[in-house]
């Protein structure tokens, strides 16, 4: 009777091994099963997650593609106009335009070149040394502020009398077109002596005194610089403006920085209508573009050099 017991219960013990054995491989099987079916409906089916993404993607795909697109007609566009602005400057100053774009991005990438070439302690060094300097700069700059003001307490009123401003409203700083140096003559094409400033604006623009003082002559004569009006500031100054259309000052009257004294015109040797203006002092003919200082700031009188310095042709 043991024995048969000990039998019992060694084949109830193997079935139910067998069946935790077949329940597990069930279990393994039917998780296998879920498990290919979701890879499969992943693979051909999207959820709406999924399919929201994808029509997203599709929509910022066509918005960039036409944004492409546009930026590519634009371009084109500016090149063009580019382009027909080359050519325009060529066939009127017959010189090549200046290309600000260009210089900047050579100094850009050249900058870039040398710091990345240099080791951070390097990077630090130079960096110290640098504020050092521009330290040492300020204190020189303040001393010079100081000198400066105490002449100009000094001189008093007679900083009125000191060609300082443009003689037309140039903003943009755009008008101004051949400055001061050996220019191309317009008319005899040979390099000459331009010992004044040209600003390109139309006719009958307005015409300002730059510093007081008092005309010296206002002549309405035929001549290669037309009509005329030439200021005498009192100090060893004087100034000139011409190709005039129009002089609304007489000789002998007394004028002040900003009154309008003529406009603008395009008579005697003149290629355009512009205005001309010279700086005198003590007699000598110098560049008026070192007499802005009152409404330009340093970057725009260095800007304004750069634009000046690029055009080779004068209008007279």
């Amino acid at each position: 009777m043991t024995g048969k017991k000990d039998l019992e219960r060694l084949r109830r013990r193997k079935r139910r091994k067998q069946r935790i054995l077949s329940a597990t491989v069930h279990l393994f099987v039917w998780f296998g099963v879920a498990v290919l079916y979701y890879i499969g409906f992943s693979i051909f089916f999207d959820t709406p997650f999924e399919y929201q993404l994808k029509h997203s993607t599709d929509r910022l795909r066509s918005e960039y593609h036409a944004l492409e697109q546009r930026y590519d007609s634009l371009s084109r566009v500016l090149d063009n106009l580019a382009d027909r602005d080359r050519n325009v400057f060529r066939i009127l100053f017959e010189s090549e335009p200046y290309d600000f774009e260009d210089e900047v991005e050579q100094r850009q990438a050249a900058t870039y070149e040398k710091i990345v070439g240099r080791s951070t302690r390097q990077l630090k060094r130079e960096l110290r040394e640098g504020v050092l300097a521009m330290e040492q700069q300020m204190v020189r700059l303040n001393d010079s502020y100081l000198e400066l003001q105490a002449r100009i307490d000094t001189v008093g009123k007679g900083c009125n009398n000191i060609p300082s401003i443009q003689p037309v409203i140039n903003k943009q700083l755009t008008l101004l077109t051949a400055s001061y140096g050996m220019r191309i003559h317009p008319f005899f094409k040979t390099l000459q002596s331009h010992q004044g400033v040209d600003y390109t604006i139309p006719e009958g623009s307005r015409v300002f005194a730059t510093a007081d003082g008092v005309v010296r002559d206002a002549s309405s004569r035929n001549s290669t610089q037309g009509q005329t009006v030439v200021i005498d500031h009192g100090n060893g100054y004087e100034t000139s403006y011409s190709h005039l259309s129009k002089i609304n000052v007489r000789k002998g009257q007394s004028v002040r920085r900003g009154d309008i004294i003529a406009l603008s015109g395009d008579t005697g040797l003149s290629l355009a209508p512009h205005l001309h203006y010279e700086v005198r002092k003590d007699g000598m003919r110098v560049d008026p573009i070192h007499y802005f200082f009152m409404e330009l700031t340093p970057s725009e009188y260095q800007r304004l050099m750069r634009i000046a310095q690029s055009g080779m042709q004068s209008f007279d």
